[in-house]
């Protein structure tokens, strides 16, 4: 054996060492690759369901909130019902009972000035 094969059975044995080396981080990040394949199949197996079924909630809610729509349009027709109704009632009846409220009182007011005997001045 020569000097030069002796060198390049160590240029040889270095080499192998060195791929060897460069081996195992390869290897751990390929079993590294694996495990995020394994994880975004599982996110997705998990994930498509939970999507259909915050799609059918939010339908519902959608159909439940024009329901409530409705219901609060009902309500403010009723709302502006009865405050139109409280005006006529006080426009054709509140100022002829406040009329005859003040007339018997004031009639009142005269008989029992007359009953005491006392007559009251305006002034």
């Amino acid at each position: 054996m020569s000097l030069a094969d002796v060198a390049g059975l160590i240029a040889a044995v270095a080499f192998v060492a060195l791929v060897a080396l460069l081996a195992v981080p390869i290897l751990k990040l390929g079993r590294l690759i694996d495990d995020a394949r394994g994880t975004v199949q599982g996110v997705t197996t998990e994930t498509l369901p939970l999507l259909r079924e915050v799609t059918t909630t939010v339908s519902t809610t959608n159909g439940e909130l024009e329901r409530v729509s409705a219901i609060t349009t009902n309500v403010q027709q009723i709302t502006t019902n009865a405050s139109a109704l409280t005006a006529l009632f006080a426009a054709t009846l509140g100022s002829p009972l406040i009329k005859v409220a003040a007339f018997t009182y004031g009639v009142r007011q005269a008989f029992s000035g007359r009953k005491s005997g006392v007559r009251r001045r305006r002034g």
